[in-house]
């Protein structure tokens, strides 16, 4: 009976111990599941014993992420494990080659982005540059998975699926991540890392390995040899982040899109034009808190063994104009553009080959996939007004080459987040903002009241041909913005000086956070969509919704809103403690940080228990997931 009993207790714990060290696609490790913080808390009972001996900690943690990666990703652990072989190699080769051989040096490093990217456009790019040869060409290509036939090979089986691509999670972060490595050693910024477990550990450390930060070589690979400490402070800042980050993606982000937001995308037409607005603004406070919560729970975990990562998130819907809002906004991939694609272009200096290159290539494909004479007319027009103006003024020639380079960079950035026009769209709309403000702000007060009162007027020129609630909230919208710019003028006429202020200041944080909404339009419509689907479907959501918002209310604004209270509560306190003034958020941090310890863990079991009711029926996945 004894020996009956040992040997179900030794059947059962090695059934736990294959379930820990096994994959399963329908329940990958979360930030949110009580899985992964027991995982956690084994990891860091075992890296306690090892804290002090930095070589034997990153090992340690180096094989814990591939752990980590392969519960999330499967057997796409080994291209991780690839990746990281190759930069390390190739690392080494640039730094021995970096004075003798100086073009040796640009070679390894072409190599090196080659195939860092080369992985990426094949997982990400396929179905799109299939769809846009196929539309040049006139061709028929259709993808096949090619990795997985060859796997399938190798084996002598079925296994892999070769009917479609699945893009491996997280693999836009970590490849940008070891590019700006091979760039850093052969800008000679950093030394090569020696030890390729250490590289390996800076690759894919797992608290921010699946969705950022992206962290830079010169940022983190000099903390890979520093003592372990951490303070008092320094931890009750730590839990302070990860309760911070788990309030944002159980109440605010899951709770928002499981009750009303992916009910509207879905299915676009069944809703009212103001449920179709609504779930635009409320996936603004949804994407925030989901993106920003991961990052908060990564930036505690990771401080609790002794590692910074950089801050991703500042505030971003307190930005006065849209290009602060992009320094406040995912601030680890608006470095990483500007280090290495918005200086190497030429920046606010000049235009370079690839410039021209990238304003070819995105001006054909957007041509080619819109299948419109008119939007080639426009796009000439637009291209031959500035290249006249660059040539008759030479004088704003630089101003130009820095909005060129801008607007590249934007609708890269753009392209980096999804393989649709709707991306492509959303990093253009972004860097017309940019752009636009740019040229706003050195406008005097009359020139920009003048602008102003012309856009009004074609707008409500425009409701004799196109009547309707969309274009009635553009004329709303353009009506405030034109009588606080005659207010303006006026007030500067008679008292020979401008209106400042908080007033002033608000409202430009509130057109700005209007304008981000609209643009996220196209960003909701393409995601969690199948690659192979994403151009027709996103594009079919987006014109769907704006024909919704753009037709006749037939229901009480009222009505909705009092129908889904919770929600709408939820958006509004979200938004109110989004608007804090700075000094209000740090003074609560610090004093969460110096609680007594007691406290402190009565409030972390409060906070737990109040967050877990929110849970769905179903863990949702963090957005940027995908990317």
């Amino acid at each position: 009976m004894i020996l009956g009993q040992s040997q179900n207790i030794f059947s059962l714990l090695w059934n736990y111990i294959l379930s820990v060290f096994s994959f399963d696609p329908n329940s990958p490790l979360l930030f949110t599941q009580l899985q992964f913080w027991a995982f956690f808390a084994l990891v860091f009972t075992f890296f306690a014993l090892v804290k002090n001996r930095p070589l034997m900690r990153n090992t340690y943690l180096f094989f814990v992420s591939l752990l980590f990666y392969y519960k999330t990703s499967g057997l796409f652990v080994g291209l991780l494990a690839f990746v990281t072989v190759s930069d390390f190699f190739i690392a080494q080769g640039i730094y021995k080659v970096r004075n003798s051989a100086p073009w040796k040096r640009k070679a390894l490093l072409c190599l090196s982005v080659t195939i860092d990217l080369g992985i990426l456009c094949y997982f990400k790019y396929a179905y799109f540059l299939a769809d846009f040869i196929n539309t040049i060409l006139g061709t028929h290509i259709v993808v096949t998975n090619v990795v997985a036939a060859w796997g399938n090979q190798i084996l002598g089986s079925h296994i892999f699926n070769v009917d479609s691509i699945i893009l491996p999670v997280g693999i836009s972060f970590y490849t940008f991540q070891v590019i700006s490595y091979t760039a850093d050693v052969s800008r000679g910024i950093i030394r090569p890392v020696r030890n390729i477990l250490d590289f390996g550990f800076y690759v894919s450390f797992f608290p921010q390995l699946v969705a950022g930060p992206i962290v830079k070589a010169k940022d983190f690979i000099p903390q890979l040899h520093r003592k372990y400490n951490l303070s008092r402070l320094q931890f009750g800042m730590a839990v302070f982040w990860i309760l911070n980050g788990l309030l944002k993606k159980l109440i605010l982000s899951d709770y928002l899109a499981v009750n009303f937001i992916d009910r509207v995308f879905e299915n676009p037409h069944l809703f009212t034009g103001f449920e179709n607005l609504s779930a635009l603004f409320l996936y603004s406070m949804q994407i925030y808190a989901d993106f920003s919560g991961y990052t908060d729970i990564a930036i505690g975990l990771s401080l609790l063994m002794g590692f910074y990562l950089p801050r991703n998130f500042n505030s971003p819907y307190k930005a006065p104009n849209c290009s602060n809002f992009w320094k406040r906004w995912h601030i680890s991939l608006s470095s990483w553009l500007q280090s290495y694609l918005y200086i190497p272009l030429g920046g606010n200096r000049n235009t370079t080959f690839g410039t021209f290159f990238w304003i070819g290539f995105m001006t054909l494909s957007a041509l080619i996939l819109c299948g419109s004479w008119w939007v080639a007319l426009g796009v000439a027009v637009l291209a031959g007004m500035v290249a006249f103006t660059a040539w008759r003024h030479p004088e704003k020639r630089r101003k130009i080459d820095a909005n060129l380079n801008a607007m590249i960079t934007m609708l890269l950035g753009g392209l980096w987040h999804g393989a649709s026009m709707n991306f492509i769209i959303w990093g253009g709309l972004n860097g017309v903002g940019m752009v636009v403000f740019k040229f706003w702000r050195d406008w005097s007060t009359p020139l920009r009241t003048i602008v102003s009162t012309g856009i009004l007027a074609v707008l409500v020129g425009l409701t004799f041909v196109c009547p309707g609630p969309l274009l009635n909230m553009f004329i709303a919208f353009m009506l405030l913005i034109t009588v606080s710019m005659w207010v303006r003028f006026i007030y500067a006429l008679l008292h020979g000086k401008h209106i400042f202020g908080w007033a002033e200041h608000a409202w430009s944080v509130l057109v700005t956070f209007i304008f981000i909404t609209f643009t996220r339009l196209f960003f909701r419509s393409g995601s969690n969509l199948d690659p192979a689907v994403a151009n027709d479907t996103a594009w079919s959501i987006a014109t769907r919704m704006v024909k919704s918002i753009g037709s006749q209310w037939t229901a009480n604004p009222l009505d909705i809103i009092s129908a889904y209270h919770n929600v709408f509560i939820l958006f509004v306190l979200g938004m109110i403690i989004h608007w804090l003034p700075t000094r209000v958020k740090r003074r609560y941090r610090i004093m969460f940080a110096k609680m007594p310890l007691p406290l402190m863990c009565v409030v972390v079991i409060v906070t737990v228990f109040i967050a877990f009711q929110f849970i769905t029926a179903k863990l949702q996945p963090f957005i940027y997931f995908q990317f």
